[in-house]
This record gives structure tokens, sequence and C-alpha cells, in this order.
């Protein structure tokens, strides 16, 4: 992902996304407990994350940036972040009728959280990224959540490792080891440090930060978590990147239209999330993130013209759906109410 990051279902009516945790489900029927709205709209959430993937790449093209300008990806990716952040609060403020702040003594976790979840994730992911493919950071960037399982299950006693979440587990891992066997190097499809590599470092710092975020938004709006998060992290990411020199000139329209597009994709797709998960039981929408790297994959093979018909590529995203689709499988319980 990109931008997503908690994806899986606590032993309790908990989620984490961009920062945001303990949501309570309403009891209120709306139309967001419908069947058919669900569907369409954590479809829609998955789809926007997954064009992120090939949106980063084409937005190297668009503003000249040279996989080797490593300055150069952090300034873009300041610049997306920031402005998803100020999206967000601006959001959060409308709805409250307010300027919406952190309150006091909750400014250092979520400047931490920033710099982990925000500033160290995607300093990775956008290196990453660049030499890799979209079809393969898709399939990898899933990573983070079987990691972020694991260590849940010593950081939580109520988030304990079952029998469903070790065989998800499994799986998915299974998959993200036999998408990176396949030849020797990024070009031919195998594995690169800096490709690769950088794109599972990127994915357990995400597994990371959800413990950091569980412990930052106990007590925390989620949406101000979140908008300030990417706010804070995007804005170490511009300062990053200007200290090493990184400028962009000869900016286009269609750019200025794609950076738009990116931070939109952050903003909506997480306050879209949001609502889902604050009217419906954990489990029922997060199955739903299956789909980041379906979309993900798909995305990458149409705007930029990767192939994903081999046989590894194919298996790999089976499995990894799978894994992701187990963990977050929450058994029914008798007489459990929609």
């Amino acid at each position: 992902m990109n931008d997503k990051t908690s994806l899986y279902s606590t032993g309790k009516e908990r989620f984490r996304f961009g920062g945001a945790t303990d949501i309570t489900m309403k009891k209120v029927k709306t139309i967001f407990q419908k069947n058919s709205v669900i569907l369409l709209t954590a479809t829609l959430c998955c789809v926007l994350w997954g064009s992120a993937y090939p949106c980063i790449k084409i937005g190297y093209e668009l503003f000249s940036i040279r996989p080797e300008d490593t300055f150069g990806k952090f300034l873009f990716a300041g610049f997306r972040f920031t402005l998803a952040g100020v999206l967000v609060i601006a959001f959060a403020s409308l709805i409250r009728k307010r300027l919406v702040v952190p309150k006091k003594g909750h400014w250092g976790g979520i400047i931490l959280l920033g710099l982990v979840q925000t500033t160290l994730q995607y300093l990775f992911f956008y290196i990453g990224l660049s030499h890799t493919t979209g079809v393969k950071g898709a399939i990898l960037n899933a990573f983070g959540t079987f990691i972020a399982v694991i260590l849940a299950h010593f950081c939580y006693k109520n988030d304990r490792m079952n029998w469903a979440k070790g065989i998800g587990c499994v799986v998915g891992l299974a998959g993200v080891v036999l998408v990176n066997l396949n030849g020797a190097g990024a070009e031919s499809g195998g594995f690169s440090f800096l490709g690769e590599g950088f794109m599972l470092l990127s994915a357990c710092v995400f597994a990371v930060s959800f413990i950091i975020s569980k412990v930052v938004s106990a007590q925390e709006d989620a949406m101000v978590v979140t908008g300030y998060n990417l706010f804070l992290g995007g804005l170490v990411l511009i300062l990053l990147g200007i200290l090493g020199g990184a400028s962009f000139s000869d900016i286009t329209p269609k750019a200025v239209g794609l950076l738009l597009y990116m931070a939109l994709l952050s903003s909506v797709a997480f306050t879209l999330w949001t609502t889902l998960l604050k009217h419906n039981r954990v489990g029922k929408i997060s199955v739903y993130n299956f789909l980041v790297p379906v979309f993900g994959t798909i995305l990458s093979a149409l705007f930029l013209g990767e192939s994903i018909w081999s046989w590894q590529n194919i298996l790999a995203l089976v499995l990894v759906c799978a894994g992701i689709y187990i963990v977050n499988r929450k058994k029914e319980e008798p007489g459990q109410a929609e």
C-alpha cells in the first residue's frame, strides 16, 4: 500500500488505518450497514489504495524523478502526505465546526507516529517502488499485515495468535516468498535490496507503527491522529528532500492533477473506511482488504504495461490474498447482530 495500513481484526471491535483505533460500532441503523453499500464502498476504498502503486511510478515520470534521485522521491512523497493530512484535518474540522487539534499531552505520541508510520515507512516505500514493479510492490506490501499479526500476539493479551491467524500468516508469507523466487535482480523479476528489500522494510515499519498507533489513538480522535500523523510526517519528508537539494521545475498541470488525486485518495479512502467501521463489525469490513493487492496488480498492469501473467505472480497473489482473508475472517457468533 501504500497508505493502508492495518488490515486485520483484533479480538475486540477495533481497527487501525492511518493511525486510527478504537472506533465503537453504532447501534442505529444507517445506509452504511446495507450490504450493497458496504460492498461498493469497501471496494472503492481498495481501488483507491490499489491505484497508488501505478500513480507513484507515473508521478516519477511526470515530475522527472530519476531512479537515483532519492531526495526527489522524498519531496514528492512529502507533498502528497502533507496535503492529505491537511485535507483530513479540514474535513474533521468542518464536521465539528471548529479547528481540531490533538489533546494536550498527545503531541509527543502523534509526532512519533508520524515519524515512523509516514516518514520512515514511505521513505522505504517510495525508494523500493522505484526499483521494482508495481505488481510486485502491491503483493509485497501485504507482508506488513502478517508481521503486524505476529507482533500483536506478543504485545496484546486480547489479540493472541490462533489457528486461523497462524494458517493465514503461513499462506500469505508463502506468497511473499514465491514472488521473489523467479530470477535474480529486479529487472528479471527477482530480488534486489533497494527494490523488494526496501518494500519489505516498509512493510515491517508499518507493522511496528501499528503497535505505536494502538497506544497513541487509545484516547484521541481517529481523524485527528491520522490528519496530524500524515501532515507532520509529510513535512519531515519535504524537509529531507529540500535538504538533499531536491526541487521540481517545469511542473505541468498533469503532474499537479496527479498529486492532488494521490492526496485525495488517501483522505477519501480513509474517511469512507472509517465510516464503514464505525457502523459495522470490524471483521465484516476488514475481509475486503484482500482486494488491495488485487487492484494494485491489475491497475499496475493496465497503466504501466506490466505483466502479471506468470504462474509465480498469479499464485503469489492468490496466496497473499487468501492469507489476508483468513487472518481477517471472523467467525460469526450465534445471535450476533449485524
